[in-house]
């Protein structure tokens, strides 16, 4: 059994007999010595191999490019440089696999260039350290709902129902593409009426919360949206907790305990992943005309400082004295309450007016989805937003409404139909509850520093591209 790099760099004895298996990253060369780096994807640093020539069949030698795989062993010694305690002395080397052209050389590429590659992308630093913070996110996501004794709930991924209300579904179909003849019989169809892939396990899992009373979904939902902006995907992956008798403030502080909670774990779990993007960013930044603050003291100061909490309201009141907004210079200008909130918006509010995270709450019902409990004014509901600098909203929530009235009235008005099921949650034994939704790549966005949200999910989905 071959020895992982990560258990050498970190326990690794000098003068033990091990085994690696791996990637070359970077090789030379020259008659006395050959220098390999290699990184078998269980953390972020490689490991330096130094062999003679004298072992290598000069054929073998030219297999060895950036991108090939091998196996190789021998003995670890104490390393000379200060990257690393350790390095591998080889004996003997096998070429698994060789690597010709391969597209990957060892300098730098753009990030447009490496979304071409996006099958290859894992196999660089920054991919590597991307996806493993969030593997680590992930993990923690999961932890933090089991010890508070939350219920991991599996919803639909093909639903009737339209969670949001904005239309924006693709559809699931079992009938031939090539049908023109007319209305579409959805009697033919393999469930016998409309269906499409989920926006948001939402619905379900407040049917879940009535009996098990606190849940949570974390899984793939999708949206028709044809947005190619930096924050948009087609398929996206949601954490959507549900909460028994909790109400808004209960909400509130449910988000803020798991923002937190996440960002401390990383942290924690991930620092040497976090140092290289950190790096990045300092890099970036100093080629920017607008630096931004580096990675690892924002995530500190988020996580060390409360959350501001204002209503709509005060935000409009805000925006609407806001320098660019009487300069002009907003995107879409604030002219006066009832307003969707945009990104600039929400960003100009937490990294220029508060500088620190911020939760909005009461929003214009009219601008938000038909299940948000009415609140006693009659124009707000009971909503609930966390911004975060760089990203602006994170998580979107809200108490949900409880009273079967204003239920049906609210979905009349949205033109919501035949989710009988949905109301026999609230004819039966209805509660107070609450819940929201994180999305986990907006997320991983903002604990990484990366700038488009293409490069922290695996294999983006976006409108006119669908790779691997």
């Amino acid at each position: 059994m071959h020895n992982k790099i990560k258990e050498l760099l970190q326990f690794g004895t000098v003068g033990a007999s091990v085994e690696i298996k791996g990637w070359i990253r970077t090789k030379r060369a020259n008659k006395q010595v050959v220098f390999l780096t290699i990184n078998d994807g269980s953390c972020q640093q490689s490991l330096q191999v130094v062999m003679a020539p004298s072992k290598l069949p000069k054929t073998l030698l030219n297999q060895l490019t950036t991108g090939a795989s091998i196996a190789i062993s021998g003995s670890l010694v104490a390393s000379a440089g200060t990257r690393q305690s350790v390095e591998l002395h080889g004996d003997q080397l096998t070429l698994l696999g060789n690597a010709p052209d391969y597209p990957l050389q060892p300098k730098s590429h753009s990030l447009e260039f490496l979304r071409t590659w996006v099958h290859l992308r894992f196999r660089t630093n920054t991919f590597g350290a991307v996806f493993r913070i969030r593997h680590a996110i992930s993990y923690a996501i999961h932890h933090f709902f089991h010890e508070r004794g939350f219920c991991y709930l599996h919803t639909p991924i093909i639903t009737a129902a339209d969670a949001e209300g904005a239309g924006e579904l693709f559809r699931v179909t079992s009938l031939a593409l090539n049908h023109t003849d007319g209305p579409v019989d959805f009697s033919k169809e393999f469930f016998n009426r409309p269906t499409n892939l989920t926006v948001s396990g939402q619905l379900a899992a407040e049917a879940a919360a009535m009996g098990l009373g606190a849940v949570y979904t974390f899984g793939p939902t999708f949206r028709a949206e044809n947005s190619n902006t930096s924050r948009h995907l087609a398929e996206f992956w949601m954490v959507e907790p549900e909460v028994a008798f909790n109400n808004l403030d209960d909400n509130i502080a449910l988000a803020e305990a798991l923002l937190k909670f996440l960002l401390d774990y990383v942290l924690k779990k991930c620092p040497a992943e976090l140092e290289f993007l950190n790096q990045r960013l300092l890099h970036n930044n100093a080629q920017s005309a607008t630096p931004s603050m580096a990675l690892l003291e924002r995530l500190q100061f988020v996580l060390e400082q409360p959350f501001v909490r204002i209503t709509y309201t005060e935000a409009i009141s805000i925006l609407m004295e806001a320098p660019p907004n009487q300069n002009g210079t907003f995107v879409y200008p604030i002219t006066g309450w009832g307003m969707d909130l945009q990104s600039e918006h929400e960003r100009y509010l937490v990294e220029h007016h508060f500088k620190r995270p911020i939760v909005v709450t009461d929003y214009p019902k009219d601008i938000k989805a038909f299940y948000m409990r009415q609140n006693d004014d009659g124009k707000t509901v009971a909503a609930m937003d966390v911004l975060f600098p760089g990203i602006g909203e994170i998580i979107g929530g809200s108490q949900r409404e409880e009273r079967i009235d204003y239920l049906k009235k609210a979905m009349q008005h949205s033109h919501i139909e035949d989710l009988n099921w949905y109301l026999d949650t609230r004819r039966f034994g209805t509660i107070p509850h609450s819940g929201f939704g994180l999305g986990l790549d907006r997320f991983v966005l903002f604990v990484t520093g990366m700038e488009n949200i293409r490069d922290v999910i695996p294999f983006p989905r976006t409108p006119g591209h669908v790779a691997c």
